[in-house]
């Protein structure tokens, strides 16, 4: 099987080309020297050469909360561009096979209970990242367009929930909730820092699933792709609040200080929780407890990290 892997540079997709099951695979991830996928002709040029069974797109610009609210128009318009160059291209081209990879941010935001498929465009977006969540939503609806047109081209989409783990982003203007905090406990910890500032009061909830069990999960979708629902949910089914996660990230670096809550900050949703029961008939289960993933991540950090 040949397969086409966009953002092969990323944290999603080198966790994917590093994982075991990738082992074999014939998987072609160009860099964005090698193909800028925001020029429509050249996507659709390389993937007519290359001839692939199965495109994996991983590919988009993401950042956290602060780089959402400061960019949405960016946000939009590269994922826009990029989700529907390739999308359409691999169409046109006749690509059999298509996973992409959406955001659980899709989600309309204060939902009671977990988020099942079924709720995608059944309410407001949360504003902090509405335009990411706008480009990610078309993509998912151009692979259900495409599929309703023939019987022999199937495009599925995976909506994991928030992730982290190595080749994340620690830059604090860009990194997600769990990288940023360990930048901020590490650097608290080298400095002597007795305290370390929460946006929001630490009571929001969120769902974060260490990078390489959804590699496993994207994986296993590739080599299984006829039994992979063509909407699926990948997370955990369970969720920590905010200061959960600073206390596991403080217990890792070994930092005993103190926690101060800016209430003014915006803490995004209260809380975006995945229903994994399509998920579980699947087969898929998260191997990595959160003490365990963020040890890892923190041990990557460190290795890679110039301080």
């Amino acid at each position: 099987m040949k397969i086409l892997l966009t953002g092969g540079r990323g944290m999603v997709g080198r966790n994917i080309l590093e994982h075991p099951l990738a082992v074999g695979l014939d998987i072609h991830s160009p860099s964005r020297n090698e193909l800028d996928l925001r020029d429509k002709n050249s996507v659709r040029r390389y993937i007519e050469a290359l001839e692939p069974d199965l495109i994996i797109h991983a590919a988009g610009r993401v950042g956290g909360i602060k780089a959402n609210m400061n960019f949405p128009y960016e946000f939009l318009l590269e994922n826009l561009e990029v989700g529907t160059n390739v999308i359409a291209s691999a169409f046109d081209v006749g690509v059999p096979r298509f996973l992409n990879l959406a955001s659980s941010c899709i989600y309309p935001k204060d939902v009671d209970g977990a988020l099942t498929e079924d709720m995608i465009l059944g309410g407001v977006l949360e504003p902090t990242n509405e335009g990411y969540a706008l480009a990610k939503i078309t993509a998912l609806r151009l692979c259900e367009f495409i599929s309703t047109r023939s019987n022999s081209i199937k495009y599925k989409t995976l909506i994991p929930c928030n992730l982290y783990g190595p080749y994340d982003k620690f830059d604090l203007t860009s990194a997600h909730l769990i990288p940023a905090i360990i930048a901020k406990i590490h650097a608290a910890n080298l400095n002597g820092e007795s305290t370390v500032e929460i946006w929001g009061d630490g009571s929001a909830r969120r769902e974060f699933m260490y990078v390489e069990d959804l590699a496993t999960a994207v994986l296993q979708a590739a080599l299984d792709y006829e039994l992979t629902p063509s909407i699926i949910n990948i997370g955990l089914g369970y969720d920590h609040t905010v200061l959960d996660y600073y206390c596991a990230v403080a217990d890792a670096v070994k930092w005993n200080g103190d926690f101060t809550f800016d209430t003014s900050k915006p803490a995004g949703m209260r809380q975006k929780l995945l229903n994994v029961e399509r998920q579980t008939a699947w087969g898929f289960r998260p191997s990595h407890s959160l003490q365990m993933g963020i040890r890892k991540t923190y041990d990557f950090y460190k290795r890679t990290n110039k301080q």
